[in-house]
Protein backbone atom coordinates (compact mmCIF):
# COMPACT_ATOMS: atom_id res chain seq x y z
CA UNK A 1 0.00 0.00 0.00
CA UNK A 2 1.36 3.85 -0.65
CA UNK A 3 0.18 6.60 1.66
CA UNK A 4 -0.24 9.92 -0.12
CA UNK A 5 0.23 12.56 2.24
CA UNK A 6 1.95 16.55 1.99
CA UNK A 7 4.07 17.91 4.41
CA UNK A 8 2.45 20.14 7.16
CA UNK A 9 -1.14 19.24 6.01
CA UNK A 10 -3.52 18.52 9.34
CA UNK A 11 -5.46 15.40 7.21
CA UNK A 12 -2.30 13.21 6.19
CA UNK A 13 -1.71 13.88 9.73
CA UNK A 14 -4.65 12.55 11.44
CA UNK A 15 -3.84 9.06 9.18
CA UNK A 16 -0.30 8.90 10.09
CA UNK A 17 -1.08 9.01 13.81
CA UNK A 18 -3.80 6.78 13.15
CA UNK A 19 -1.63 4.13 11.27
CA UNK A 20 1.18 4.76 14.29
CA UNK A 21 -1.71 4.17 17.52
CA UNK A 22 -2.32 1.09 15.58
CA UNK A 23 1.15 -0.21 15.33
CA UNK A 24 0.85 -0.52 11.15
CA UNK A 25 4.09 -1.11 9.04
CA UNK A 26 4.63 -1.66 5.64
CA UNK A 27 2.71 1.64 4.46
CA UNK A 28 5.00 2.96 1.73
CA UNK A 29 4.48 7.04 1.84
CA UNK A 30 4.50 9.59 -1.17
CA UNK A 31 5.02 12.86 -1.01
CA UNK A 32 2.55 15.51 -2.93
CA UNK A 33 4.14 18.79 -2.60
CA UNK A 34 1.14 21.07 -2.70
CA UNK A 35 3.19 24.54 -2.69
CA UNK A 36 4.47 23.42 -6.13
CA UNK A 37 0.85 22.07 -7.42
CA UNK A 38 1.88 18.63 -7.50
CA UNK A 39 -1.90 17.91 -6.03
CA UNK A 40 -2.86 19.29 -9.17
CA UNK A 41 -0.53 17.06 -11.56
CA UNK A 42 -2.35 14.73 -14.26
CA UNK A 43 -0.82 11.60 -12.31
CA UNK A 44 -1.98 12.73 -8.76
CA UNK A 45 -5.66 13.77 -10.16
CA UNK A 46 -6.02 10.38 -11.43
CA UNK A 47 -5.93 9.12 -8.29
CA UNK A 48 -7.80 12.00 -6.43
CA UNK A 49 -9.78 13.87 -8.84
CA UNK A 50 -10.40 16.75 -6.53
CA UNK A 51 -6.66 16.84 -5.93
CA UNK A 52 -6.87 16.27 -2.06
CA UNK A 53 -4.53 14.57 0.47
CA UNK A 54 -4.59 12.38 1.61
CA UNK A 55 -5.40 9.19 -0.29
CA UNK A 56 -4.26 5.54 -0.16
CA UNK A 57 -3.56 3.44 -3.03
CA UNK A 58 -4.41 -0.07 -1.82
CA UNK A 59 -2.63 -3.32 -3.07
CA UNK A 60 -4.70 -4.22 -5.67
CA UNK A 61 -4.98 -0.77 -7.15
CA UNK A 62 -7.92 1.01 -6.05
CA UNK A 63 -7.27 4.64 -4.37
CA UNK A 64 -9.18 5.23 -1.15
CA UNK A 65 -9.92 8.96 -0.86
CA UNK A 66 -10.81 11.01 2.22
CA UNK A 67 -9.28 10.74 5.68
CA UNK A 68 -12.27 9.16 7.45
CA UNK A 69 -12.92 6.56 4.76
CA UNK A 70 -8.93 5.52 4.89
CA UNK A 71 -8.87 5.17 8.48
CA UNK A 72 -12.39 3.19 8.93
CA UNK A 73 -11.07 0.66 5.78
CA UNK A 74 -7.40 0.50 8.04
CA UNK A 75 -9.72 -0.40 11.33
CA UNK A 76 -11.40 -3.34 9.71
CA UNK A 77 -8.34 -4.08 8.23
CA UNK A 78 -5.95 -3.48 11.31
CA UNK A 79 -8.90 -4.62 13.83
CA UNK A 80 -6.21 -4.41 17.07
CA UNK A 81 -5.63 -1.87 18.60
CA UNK A 82 -9.21 -0.41 18.19
CA UNK A 83 -9.23 3.56 18.13
CA UNK A 84 -13.35 3.63 16.70
CA UNK A 85 -15.37 1.53 18.65
CA UNK A 86 -15.70 -2.13 19.44
CA UNK A 87 -19.96 -2.82 19.14
CA UNK A 88 -22.67 -0.86 17.74
CA UNK A 89 -23.13 1.51 20.69
CA UNK A 90 -19.32 2.36 21.20
CA UNK A 91 -19.07 3.14 17.70
CA UNK A 92 -21.80 5.07 17.31
CA UNK A 93 -21.09 7.67 20.47
CA UNK A 94 -17.26 7.30 19.24
CA UNK A 95 -18.14 8.81 15.56
CA UNK A 96 -20.84 11.45 17.02
CA UNK A 97 -17.76 13.18 18.95
CA UNK A 98 -15.30 12.54 16.14
CA UNK A 99 -17.70 14.42 14.05
CA UNK A 100 -18.44 17.04 15.85
CA UNK A 101 -14.69 17.60 16.33
CA UNK A 102 -14.40 17.09 12.23
CA UNK A 103 -17.02 19.38 11.55
CA UNK A 104 -17.11 22.02 14.31
CA UNK A 105 -13.68 22.02 14.98
CA UNK A 106 -11.46 21.22 12.67
CA UNK A 107 -13.66 22.60 9.62
CA UNK A 108 -13.99 26.23 11.47
CA UNK A 109 -9.92 26.16 12.22
CA UNK A 110 -9.50 25.17 8.10
CA UNK A 111 -12.23 28.03 7.26
CA UNK A 112 -10.63 30.64 9.57
CA UNK A 113 -7.29 30.06 8.27
CA UNK A 114 -7.98 29.59 4.67
CA UNK A 115 -9.46 32.68 4.55
CA UNK A 116 -7.42 35.14 7.23
CA UNK A 117 -3.80 33.98 6.42
CA UNK A 118 -2.63 35.54 3.12
CA UNK A 119 0.55 32.57 2.72
CA UNK A 120 -2.96 30.43 1.90
CA UNK A 121 -4.47 32.80 -0.51
CA UNK A 122 -3.44 30.99 -3.48
CA UNK A 123 -5.54 27.99 -2.29
CA UNK A 124 -8.17 29.87 -1.53
CA UNK A 125 -9.46 32.90 -4.29
CA UNK A 126 -11.41 34.84 -3.27
CA UNK A 127 -10.47 35.21 0.41
CA UNK A 128 -13.60 36.71 2.45
CA UNK A 129 -12.10 37.86 5.51
CA UNK A 130 -14.69 38.41 7.78
CA UNK A 131 -16.17 34.87 7.38
CA UNK A 132 -12.54 33.73 8.45
CA UNK A 133 -12.51 35.57 11.43
CA UNK A 134 -16.36 34.82 12.51
CA UNK A 135 -15.49 31.04 11.80
CA UNK A 136 -12.31 31.41 14.23
CA UNK A 137 -14.86 32.87 17.24
CA UNK A 138 -17.09 30.45 16.51
CA UNK A 139 -14.18 27.54 16.89
CA UNK A 140 -13.64 29.27 20.16
CA UNK A 141 -17.28 28.67 21.55
CA UNK A 142 -17.08 25.32 20.41
CA UNK A 143 -13.26 24.71 22.38
CA UNK A 144 -14.87 26.20 25.14
CA UNK A 145 -17.19 23.72 25.43
CA UNK A 146 -14.74 20.96 24.42
CA UNK A 147 -12.87 22.40 27.40
CA UNK A 148 -15.79 21.72 30.23
CA UNK A 149 -16.44 18.17 29.04
CA UNK A 150 -12.58 17.07 29.17
CA UNK A 151 -13.22 18.32 33.06
CA UNK A 152 -14.92 15.28 33.76
CA UNK A 153 -13.44 12.57 31.45
CA UNK A 154 -9.52 11.88 30.23
CA UNK A 155 -10.34 11.53 26.40
CA UNK A 156 -12.64 13.44 23.59
CA UNK A 157 -15.24 10.81 23.68
CA UNK A 158 -14.84 9.15 26.53
CA UNK A 159 -12.41 7.20 28.87
CA UNK A 160 -10.20 6.33 26.07
CA UNK A 161 -7.74 7.35 23.37
CA UNK A 162 -9.90 6.63 20.05
CA UNK A 163 -9.95 8.81 16.41
CA UNK A 164 -11.86 11.33 17.98
CA UNK A 165 -8.71 12.39 20.05
CA UNK A 166 -6.26 12.28 16.79
CA UNK A 167 -9.39 14.23 14.81
CA UNK A 168 -9.08 16.85 17.61
CA UNK A 169 -5.79 17.17 18.43
CA UNK A 170 -4.40 17.63 15.21
CA UNK A 171 -6.97 20.41 14.40
CA UNK A 172 -5.47 22.24 17.63
CA UNK A 173 -1.99 21.89 16.14
CA UNK A 174 -2.93 22.90 13.39
CA UNK A 175 -4.43 26.23 14.47
CA UNK A 176 -1.66 26.32 17.39
CA UNK A 177 0.81 27.37 14.68
CA UNK A 178 -1.33 29.23 12.03
CA UNK A 179 -4.01 31.32 14.32
CA UNK A 180 -1.96 31.13 17.19
CA UNK A 181 -4.42 29.25 19.42
CA UNK A 182 -3.00 29.30 23.41
CA UNK A 183 -5.90 26.98 25.40
CA UNK A 184 -4.18 28.03 28.59
CA UNK A 185 -3.94 31.66 27.76
CA UNK A 186 -7.28 31.50 26.87
CA UNK A 187 -8.79 30.29 29.95
CA UNK A 188 -9.16 26.50 28.71
CA UNK A 189 -7.00 24.50 31.50
CA UNK A 190 -8.31 21.28 30.92
CA UNK A 191 -7.77 21.73 26.50
CA UNK A 192 -4.65 22.29 27.76
CA UNK A 193 -3.85 19.83 30.22
CA UNK A 194 -5.25 17.36 27.68
CA UNK A 195 -3.55 18.56 24.34
CA UNK A 196 -0.19 18.52 26.29
CA UNK A 197 -0.80 14.82 27.16
CA UNK A 198 -1.89 13.77 23.76
CA UNK A 199 1.69 15.67 22.45
CA UNK A 200 3.62 13.23 24.46
CA UNK A 201 2.31 10.38 22.40
CA UNK A 202 4.96 8.86 20.42
CA UNK A 203 2.42 9.40 17.34
CA UNK A 204 1.61 12.60 17.97
CA UNK A 205 5.53 13.39 16.94
CA UNK A 206 6.01 12.40 13.62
Amino acid sequence: MKLYVSPKAPNPRRVRMFIAEKGITGIEEAVVEIGSDQHRSEAYLAKSPLAKVPVLELDDGRVLGETRAICTWLEGRFPEVNLMGVDFDERAFIEMTDRRMELYVFGGIANCIRHTHPGLAPLEQPQFPDFGRSQGEKVREVLRWLDTELGSRPFVAGERFTIADITAFCAIEFARGLMKLRPAAEGMANLQAWRDRIAARPSAKL
